[in-house]
């Protein structure tokens, strides 16, 4: 369960381009929710997941993981309960180390680490397993360096890498944006099976408003960085691209109205 209570967040307090970041935001994301947020450039969508993962510090305001207050720890000490996603492919995975390495870091984020904790043949065979779902070849190259590795398969093993110790929270920052559409529908499902298997909490922030009808459980609308808008239950299954727009007043150009 994911708590925010009261979140604020202002940078160049004081300065000509003072910029709320966090407006009081507020959120209570059940267990095993999956949420979508949407929101126009600069809604506060980025910043929210930041304040979440501890890489943005809050100036007031709390976060609360499974009931526990997280509000002062860093990203290191989040580590083990809050798994992130970037758009980036080139994020979230170490380039000159094998794909078999990366998922065992993934394997020991926030744990201590053992001389016993190695790359044994088990390992190998979970990570094999892991893998083969996405069906594009990844449990056949677990001794290939990740950077020779093509944009979404990077970006599959990312996902992978991120859901693999079952983690509090899944934050997923557009990881589906900088893929082409086949790649992206591969992840989306694997993304999918993953929240489904394991009852991830989940985050998505996306742009893209076919994913928003499509996917979750709920819909959340940032603006001015508070959240103006939930779409839940019987709603959310029903909802189209036209309603949201029709609830949410925007401009076509200010989101991308992919199908």
């Amino acid at each position: 369960m994911l708590e925010i209570r009261s979140a604020r967040k202002v940078f160049y307090k004081g300065q000509p381009d003072e910029k709320i970041a966090l407006n009081d935001l507020t959120l209570t994301l059940p267990t095993g929710n999956f949420a979508i947020v949407i929101g126009s450039n600069g809604a506060g969508k980025s910043s929210m997941l930041n304040a979440i993962s501890g890489a943005l510090m809050l100036d007031s305001g709390k976060i609360l993981i499974n009931g526990d207050d997280v509000t002062a720890l860093p990203v290191h000490k989040r580590a083990s309960r809050v798994a992130r996603v970037f758009q980036d492919p080139m994020k979230g995975t170490a380039a000159s180390m094998t794909v078999a390495e990366n998922m065992l870091l993934a394997e020991l984020r926030g744990k201590k680490l053992g001389l016993s904790r190695g790359l044994n043949a088990k390992r190998l065979a979970s990570y094999r397993e892991r893998l083969s779902p996405l069906n594009l070849g990844l449990e056949n190259r677990l001794d290939t360096r990740v950077e020779l590795l093509s944009g979404g398969q990077r970006q599959s093993l990312s996902l992978i890498m991120a859901t693999c110790d079952q983690p509090d929270l899944l934050l997923l920052d557009e990881h589906t944006a900088a893929l082409d559409p086949r790649t992206a529908d591969i992840v989306m499902q694997a993304t999918v099976r993953a929240v489904e298997a394991f009852n991830l909490t989940t985050l998505m922030v996306t742009h893209n408003m076919q994913h928003a009808v499509d996917f979750g459980h709920s819909v959340v609308m940032l603006d001015a960085g508070q959240i103006r808008l939930e779409i839940t239950g019987a709603e959310k299954a029903e909802v189209t691209i036209p309603k949201l727009i029709g609830h949410f007043g925007m401009k076509t150009d200010r989101m991308l109205l992919a199908s």
